[in-house]
């Protein structure tokens, strides 16, 4: 619940644009990006907070747009938090520019800067320099091309020195 809360008020505060000198991915094929993400890490939120095991489904809706559902394991609490969301084209479906909402008309920021050629990993970025996640389509990536989207968030003016790893194996057996 508190990861549904904080994304709201994120998105509520939020915009579509894009980080200055930044430029979403181009050639963009929704088709291949859809199915499960898992994040490798990430800038601090609090909408986040404590969170492992998280991971990002993004499916298409009737609709045209895309379902993300964003899941993660509070250890503290021992419970998942799960968001649902919407996203939808800013400009056209070739460019990796997305506006996400999780709460009503408010949408904010998806913005896709760094994309395998095999859809295998991504850097996404928000409506500003105050959003980063690495996601993977494993739970884990190897040291070399973390080290590299680091190297390139860091030369696009990210405080990569902040990033949070995320942990993926952590036990929820504890859990029903």
């Amino acid at each position: 619940m508190r990861f549904l809360i904080v994304l709201m008020i994120m998105l509520v505060s939020g915009c579509t644009g894009v980080p200055d000198n930044i430029k979403p991915v181009s050639n963009f094929e929704l088709q291949r990006y859809l199915g499960k993400w898992y994040e490798i890490a990430r800038l601090p939120h609090r909408f986040e907070d404590g969170l492992h095991k998280v991971t990002a489904h993004y499916s298409l809706r009737e609709d045209g747009g895309v379902k993300v559902v964003n899941r993660g394991y509070h250890v503290e609490d021992q419970q998942w938090d799960e968001a649902e969301g919407k996203a939808y084209f800013v400009d056209d479906e070739n460019t990796g520019h997305l506006k996400v909402s999780f709460f009503g008309p408010f949408y904010a920021s998806y913005v896709i800067i760094t994309l395998d050629e095999n859809y295998e990993y991504a850097m996404v970025t928000g409506p500003d320099r105050d959003y980063l996640w690495l996601l993977s389509r494993t739970p884990t990536l190897g040291k070399e091309t973390v080290a590299r989207l680091v190297e390139q968030a860091a030369s696009m003016g990210y405080a990569v020195d902040d990033l949070i790893f995320v942990e993926q194996n952590i036990d929820t057996s504890k859990t029903g």
